[in-house]
């Protein structure tokens, strides 16, 4: 393979904001910077949590360009954190023997599936992208993305999964968690299938199963959903913390359910977190969880959006006796080590650094 140094890589999505887009950013640059140099222009997040303002983002662009001309060296490669800042790329056109890689994640290149003037508008920026970079080269990070990405005109697409960090959490000193205690993990949207589990699914399991959701509030009817009274809001959680919950819970859900937008699941990085820290993982069988999830082995999928189905398995999960349990997660963690770790991921996106400056 081709020296693939110096490496720009630009992205909106960073810390403290939290997410699975912001933990690839800051892991993958980390990563790839073990292998040669590596310049990062990245957009910090909000203290809470949450994405940066609209306004932090329109001044982003100028920040970018300001240092496209502070450059002593122009790249090998360009490197764009996610499809929605294409534009970013169009200086790189002129830079001889510079080859740009974008990386698609889930809403970034579904957006235009919804039925809106947003949509479409956004369905037709993406397809001006694809003609402008026709020679640049995607990173999609499941099979999943990789099929949304090709309807707006993206062709040259390789699909590289995600990794993860997570380990099984020290003996805790304190009382354990209920082992009769479910637990949901991440931003609460629609499309992720939280309130639909409480609606659906929970009234179906025994009484003493409850649910503990770990995360942020994005929509009003989620934000609902959690009043029921077998469901405990536990917020933002920090990794150490998350790592107990996944390890002590019954099992963990990741239910989710095809939304009238069009978006899903790009990947599904709790799914490979939450099985390396020894949980118990139940996934929808849908979208990118299909690469995050290796069926019986590091987790079971269930079928999307019927709720008998996710009973079943779940209450099959009840009845599992101990060994059996700890053979499961002991088979989990080992399989998510081998499949799910940065260096592999590195290692993946260097060979189409390689690949994209032997075109250049």
């Amino acid at each position: 393979m081709p020296d693939t140094g110096p490496i720009l890589f630009v992205t909106r999505k960073w810390a403290p904001a939290t997410g699975g887009m912001e933990t690839w950013s800051l892991r993958l640059s980390e990563a790839l910077a073990e292998h040669g140099p590596i310049d990062v222009i990245a957009l910090a997040g909000r203290k809470n949590g949450m994405p940066p303002s609209a306004a932090a983002l329109i001044g982003f662009g100028f920040t970018v360009l300001s240092r496209y001309m502070q450059l002593r060296q122009r790249p090998r490669v360009l490197h764009l954190g996610d499809m929605a800042i294409w534009p970013l790329a169009l200086p790189a056109l002129r830079w001889k023997a510079t080859g740009i890689v974008l990386t698609a994640h889930g809403t970034d290149v579904s957006y235009h599936r919804r039925d809106t003037l947003k949509g479409r508008l956004y369905g037709c920026y993406l397809r001006l992208g694809a003609r402008v970079l026709r020679r640049a080269r995607v990173i999609a990070n499941s099979h999943a993305t990789a099929r949304v990405t090709r309807e707006t005109g993206w062709r040259i697409i390789t699909v590289v999964p995600l990794a993860t960090d997570f380990r099984p959490p020290p003996q805790p000193g304190e009382q354990p968690l209920p082992t009769r205690d479910i637990l949901f993990a991440g931003r609460l949207v629609e499309r992720k299938g939280c309130g639909w589990f409480i609606r659906e699914v929970l009234s179906q399991l025994p009484p003493d199963i409850r649910l503990r959701v770990a995360g942020t509030c994005w929509d009003a009817a989620e934000k609902k959903a959690l009043n029921d009274p077998r469901v405990d809001f536990l917020g933002p959680l920090d990794q150490a913390q998350l790592a107990r919950e996944y390890a002590a819970a019954l099992c963990v859900i990741v239910p989710n359910i095809e939304v009238a937008s069009g978006e899903y699941e790009g990947f599904g990085l709790v799914a490979p977190e939450a099985a390396a820290a020894g949980g118990i993982v139940i996934a929808a069988d849908h979208g990118g969880l299909r690469d995050a999830v290796v069926d019986g082995v590091t987790g079971i999928l269930a079928k999307t959006g019927e709720a008998r189905d996710w009973a079943v398995k779940i209450i099959e999960v009840t009845q599992w006796t101990e060994p059996r349990r700890a053979d499961f997660q002991k088979h989990a963690m080992a399989e998510v080590r081998a499949r799910f770790n940065w260096a592999r991921v590195a290692a993946d996106v260097r060979a189409v650094y390689g690949a994209v400056i032997a075109d250049s």
